[in-house]
């Protein structure tokens, strides 16, 4: 992965990786796309690499993402966007006007050509208030919402793509991107979280476990992410960074507390703090959320946990990567909490983590 080639801010400086693209193709200057995905954070991720696969087909075209204000920062992070708009739906649903003035100045810009990568009827409407001149989106079969069909003008069909970020990739074939390489230019941050963090484990190598997820039914119990820890420690050599968000610090301590010396709650992380400490780990640990699919599009080695969603779908994109998964044996898929006395995530073994945790660190060298 490249560092940065600018400043944050200097939003239509160069990038090294938009000097690679610009290399031996048409200037197309007068071109306007927007990219929508409000959320959340790995859906965000996943759409990454359709702004690249613009930017390598279009050069020196505009290309914006309207996304929700908490995730600006990651895309401040991604080169080859010119602008990130921050949008709040719930503002248009409270009657706010800040909302509309996005919407406005979106319409000003005239746009060539919106694409909906969240798939909902309110990412389909906000797509067409923009007036653009194509609104391109899922066909119905691959909407959760199949009534956003309705304001799409070109639904190109993703055809047997099973990750999302090659549905996604698949949408802007309608524009003439045939190019579908998975890209993330993401630029890697150095911060002082990073250096701290480093400094708390005491080791120059070491291994992210994130214990944490939005969904209940994602997390795997904190004992055994310690175990784990301990394994690592005892068998690698490698000390572990417990990652924590907003109200999961007392998860975190319980993961440190299991680990048998082996592991070291982090210090409160930012987004671009975790870009900066994935890209330095020789290993994450971690279930289907944020901060694994950061790890994945830097380049971090994986081992992911999967419950109640398809790995398939949503997991790292890496071949190399190894997921544990109970996703067939679920009776709550999709679904936040089980309806069962214990979520399917809970039948994997420490056993099973700690032999694919040996797996993935042979194959990444």
């Amino acid at each position: 992965m490249s560092g940065f080639s600018r400043t944050l801010g200097d939003e239509h400086a160069e990038s090294d990786f938009t000097r690679t693209a610009i290399a031996g193709r048409t200037p197309n200057a007068d071109r306007h796309f927007l990219i929508v995905r409000l959320g959340s954070l790995g859906d965000v991720i996943h759409g990454i690499p359709t702004a690249a696969a613009l930017r390598c087909a279009y050069p020196h075209a505009r290309v914006d993402w309207l996304v929700d204000p908490r995730y600006v920062e990651l895309l401040n992070l991604v080169e080859c966007i010119d602008r990130r708009v921050p949008f709040d739906p719930r503002d248009l649903l409270r009657g706010g006007t800040s909302a509309w003035a996005v919407v406005r100045e979106l319409r000003r810009t005239q746009y060539d050509a919106v694409i909906d990568l969240q798939g909902l009827l309110k990412s389909a409407v906000l797509s067409r208030l923009v007036h653009a001149d194509q609104t391109i989106g899922f066909p119905r079969s691959h909407l959760r919402e199949p009534l956003a069909r309705l304001l799409y003008t070109q639904t190109p069909d993703p055809g047997s793509a099973s990750h999302v970020i090659n549905k996604n990739l698949a949408l802007v074939a309608t524009l003439g991107v045939v190019d579908r390489t998975v890209r993330f230019p993401i630029g890697i941050p150095r911060t002082p979280t990073v250096t701290l963090a480093r400094e708390r484990i005491g080791t120059v190598e070491y291994a992210l476990i994130n214990p944490g997820a939005a969904w209940p039914n994602k997390r795997w119990p904190p004992d055994r992410f310690g175990a784990v820890a301990a394994a690592i420690h005892r068998d690698f050599g490698l000390r572990s960074l417990v990652l924590w968000g907003p109200g999961e610090e007392s998860l975190a301590d319980a993961v440190v507390s299991a680990s048998a010396g082996g592991a070291e709650t982090a210090p409160p992380t930012t987004i671009t703090d975790l870009v900066g400490l994935a890209r330095g780990a020789r290993l994450m640990v971690s279930g289907d959320t944020g901060p694994l699919h950061i790890a994945g599009a830097v380049g971090t080695p994986i081992v992911a946990l999967f419950g109640p969603t398809f790995p398939e779908r949503n997991g790292p994109w890496s071949p190399r990567d190894v997921v544990v998964s109970r996703v067939s044996q679920c009776s709550c898929r999709y679904e936040r909490r089980c309806r069962n006395a214990a979520p399917c995530i809970d039948d994997i073994s420490v056993s099973e983590v700690c032999d694919a945790v040996g797996r993935r660190l042979v194959a990444h060298g």
